[in-house]
């Protein structure tokens, strides 16, 4: 089930957020974010009806993922252009949430009349590149050694999709 991020939620976003900033290889945060980092993250998306953030249960009613939609950019010129991120738990992760949360994502994207969704994937994100390519995303920029992980450069690509 997807829903609407609620504050009891903001424990589990962290948590798995972390994950992914500890493993490197899928967010350029080079540490762990805090609970109130991550409020801040949420509280960042408003209004909120436009710019959802949701999380993913399993069939145990446990958080598992979350997503959202965020402003592509704050000049309004580029209104009707969102920036789609998704985060799976490690060991949820392989089991299709991900092909959920994208899912979702795109269809509410397209719901409020966006023009354009848009990705930022790390190139040896295979997982990640390959949800995008199955759902019809267009790479469009390759950026070579964009992000330092703390041990390593890493290439960014850049996705979109006509809503």
């Amino acid at each position: 089930m997807i829903r609407a991020a609620v504050d009891s939620d903001l424990q589990a976003i962290t948590d798995i957020y972390n994950e992914a900033v500890i493993a490197g290889g899928s967010t350029a945060d080079l540490t762990p974010r805090t609970l109130e980092q991550r409020r801040a993250w949420v509280a960042s998306h408003e209004p909120r009806h436009d710019f959802p953030v949701v999380v993913l249960e399993d069939e145990n009613g446990e958080v598992v993922g979350f997503g959202s939609l965020s402003r592509f950019h704050p000049r309004a010129g580029y209104d009707g252009v969102v920036e789609l991120s998704y985060y799976i738990a490690t060991a949820a992760q392989h089991r299709g949430y991900g092909t959920q949360m994208v899912s979702w994502l795109v269809d509410k994207a397209r719901e409020l009349g966006n023009r354009k969704a848009n990705a930022l994937i790390f190139a040896s994100n295979a997982g990640s590149i390959a949800l995008m390519k199955r759902f019809g995303f267009t790479r469009y920029g390759f950026l070579p050694q964009a992000c330092w992980d703390g041990s390593r450069y890493l290439d960014m690509t850049y996705w979109y999709l006509d809503l």
